[in-house]
């Protein structure tokens, strides 16, 4: 005599969502650069950001932001803290931008908004490690980049 058999499909159903998931994940987050950039490629995206047209500019100047967020961190860590500031203004610099410019960069709006919230992930690693006027500096920028991440989201979301 043969029992009928069920199987119940939300589980694997799940399962399979969920590895599709982490699958898909991976290489989105392996595709970020983690090297600390040296100053000549940092240059090199700033003038490449500064000429770019101003639909391509929000991902360009994130991406600056990203590099330059490595560059401060490691100075920071490395005991160089006049540099680790004067690095952190010119992050502030471009996340200004980034905000004002952000209604006409709608190219690889998605692709800066991933970024940027990598980017304000490593900063606050970044923060944890600071002390006194090192992390105040460090947390404004933070707070300044964690609006521009929000504010990427929001665009993400209407296109």
């Amino acid at each position: 005599m043969q029992l009928p058999c069920r199987i119940n499909i939300a589980p694997a159903a799940a399962v399979l969502t969920l590895a599709t998931l982490l699958l898909t994940a991976a290489p989105a987050r392996a595709a970020i650069d983690e090297t600390i950039p040296a100053p000549q490629f940092i240059a090199m995206l700033e003038q490449r950001a500064m000429m770019a047209q101003p639909r391509e500019q929000c991902f360009l100047y994130t991406e600056l932001v990203h590099s330059m967020t490595q560059l401060a961190g490691k100075q920071f860590l490395d005991g160089d803290f006049e540099q680790g500031a004067a690095t952190l203004k010119k992050i502030q610099h471009y996340a200004q931008l980034i905000h004002q410019n952000l209604a006409n960069n709608t190219k690889r709006i998605k692709e800066a908004e991933k970024l940027m919230e990598h980017t304000t992930f490593h900063l606050g690693e970044y923060v944890h490690h600071a002390t006194g006027d090192d992390q105040l500096a460090l947390q404004a920028t933070l707070k300044q980049l964690d609006g521009v991440h929000d504010e990427l989201l929001t665009q993400v979301f209407r296109h």
